[in-house]
């Protein structure tokens, strides 16, 4: 399942693509289904579904939960943990209740907010409920507050403040229970938003990530922390962010990450030796583990 009605869907189509290439490489018969709305049927005699869908509908539990009620196995988080790691306000409140550390945060119901006491710039405003950096703005100044509400509001009804942590961006891959190695993700301008992820050459990654053993190991524990705080299964990629001075902290969990050959969880698995079609198969023997017996066969 590729593409979908979300803001993401142009990302889950590459993503798709790349993916479906990959597995009929292997010998595996495979059907794409775009779904544009809930009209959709699955192929007969499905054995299992990959999805790539990026976003709302894809990736906050929606088509997970419809798929349950089908019987038929997908790779990737169940409903209730894609629900929750895709609001960011319920994977903070996860994060805070399991000891994992979280920049701190409050959140606005209205593009007409002003400045909550207690609070000045520099923040960063992310709509609560999107992906791929979709909406995000950063606030530097009192007078900035309004223009950046507005923008953020036009992807969601909420929008997270959250303190502007200045330090290095890393993203963690987790895949069966095996935390991948670290990349480090920079910009070459501005912050690490939706232009600068998916424009050639914007972003410089570092694998492995700069950073001494101590603070690696700190940086693995929160990932993996907050993977097991939202009840992820399978895979999924953390994102974190480690200031100049303190502990890590983690900004959120991506349940269906990016899938094409460059995306930073596929880059985190080669460099423990997973090429790009053995990454997608251990992703289809993973979700078959739930499947009847008799749909636990290769090509």
């Amino acid at each position: 399942m590729l593409g979908g009605p979300s803001a993401e869907r142009e990302v889950s189509l590459r993503s798709g693509r790349a993916v479906v290439d990959a597995l009929r490489g292997l010998g595996h018969t495979v059907e794409e289904l775009d779904p544009l709305d809930d009209g959709w049927q699955l192929p007969q005699k499905t054995d299992v579904v990959f999805l790539v869908l990026h976003g709302t509908y894809g990736e906050d539990g929606t088509v997970q939960r419809r798929l349950e009620v089908l019987g038929v196995p997908y790779t990737g988080s169940d409903a209730e943990a894609s629900r929750l790691a895709f609001d960011k306000v319920l994977t903070k409140e996860r994060c805070v209740g399991a000891g994992v550390p979280t920049p701190r945060y409050t959140v606005l119901d209205t593009p007409d907010a002003t400045w909550p006491p207690g609070w000045q710039p520099p923040v960063v405003l992310k709509p609560v409920c999107q992906g791929s950096s979709v909406g995000l703005q950063i606030v530097d100044s009192l007078d900035g507050l309004g223009p950046a509400l507005a923008e953020s509001f036009r992807y969601d009804r909420r929008v997270l403040m959250e303190e502007r942590i200045v330090g290095r961006e890393v993203t963690v891959g987790i895949l069966d229970g095996e935390v991948l190695p670290i990349i480090e993700v920079c910009p070459k301008q501005g912050p690490l938003d939706y232009r600068n992820k998916y424009t050639q050459g914007a972003t410089e990654c570092f694998l492995p990530a700069r950073v001494d053993p101590p603070t690696e190991e700190r940086i693995r524990a929160a990932a993996f922390g907050a993977f097991r705080a939202i009840g992820g299964r399978d895979y999924a990629r953390v994102d974190v962010m480690v200031p100049s001075a303190g502990h890590p902290v983690v900004l959120e969990v991506n349940t269906l990450p990016g899938m094409t050959q460059l995306s930073l969880l596929p880059r985190a698995a080669a460099a423990v030796g997973y090429s790009f079609p053995g990454l997608c198969q251990k992703m289809v023997d993973l979700a078959l583990r739930r499947a009847p017996a008799a749909c636990r066969s290769t090509p």
